[in-house]
């Protein structure tokens, strides 16, 4: 079985809970560490699928691999092989499908409610799940592209995930780890301080209260989606 490609863009960002998640299922894979410098891979035909990662920059911004990021996703969609896509790659991949980005209603950093819609679409990746309690850190939000139904949402950001086929964007984050939460609580505390006067945002002790029961139960609704995800990749060597 080919690869799964995991585009990470910040060295902070990693692919968490989903690289064990590929790993408990001998699902191999292989990291492309923009940020460290690797290559954008030009042909997506080299893997089963490929997921995206978070990242604190806009896809709106002037870096010279967003664009071949984008034909990468345009690729693999060509060539059938599912994408999937974590806060700034559900944002990648709404471009790449026709959508856009831009600032949020408000800033969302910490805990944070999504409900699932009420539609079949939904229904196949969630099952009778309507809601949970999900990981935020975004400032901008991304429209549905063309042809994809929303399938997550909540009072600050209408679109909080969509399904497109066996393609799949996320706003929030579902990839946490207990290490990634307090990582980036203490790289993001300026961030925090902030943009403390956003209903969205929430202090350091506030994200890390109960962390532990909070992890657990967002990796089981993380598996959900990754289990619906991989089963759509390609099989072929």
């Amino acid at each position: 079985m080919k690869p799964v490609a995991i585009l990470r863009h910040a060295a902070s960002e990693g692919p968490g809970h989903f690289a064990s998640f590929l790993d408990a299922r001998s699902i191999p894979w292989r990291l492309v560490a923009i940020d460290a410098g690797d290559a954008v891979p030009k042909n997506a035909g080299r893997f089963s699928g490929i997921a995206l990662m978070g990242g604190p920059m806009s896809v709106n911004d002037e870096l010279p691999w967003i664009a071949r990021v984008v034909e990468l996703i345009r690729d693999a969609v060509r060539r059938d092989a599912p994408v999937l896509g974590h806060c700034l790659g559900g944002q990648l991949i709404a471009k790449a499908f026709g959508g856009s980005v831009g600032p949020a209603a408000a800033k969302e950093i910490g805990w944070g409610r999504v409900e699932v819609a009420d539609n079949a679409v939904a229904r196949e990746w969630f099952g009778e799940r309507q809601s949970f309690e999900a990981f935020h850190w975004h400032g901008e939000a991304f429209t549905n592209p063309p042809g994809a139904t929303r399938v997550l949402g909540n009072a600050l950001c209408a679109n909080q995930g969509f399904a497109l086929g066996k393609h799949f964007g996320l706003q929030c984050h579902v990839e946490m780890t207990s290490e990634m939460v307090r990582s980036w609580c203490e790289l993001g505390r300026a961030e925090i301080e902030a943009s403390a006067a956003s209903p969205g945002v929430q202090r350091p002790e506030t994200i890390q209260r109960g962390l532990e029961q909070r992890i657990a139960a967002l990796q089981e609704v993380a598996d959900l989606i990754y289990e619906r995800w991989s089963a759509r990749l390609s099989r072929g060597s």
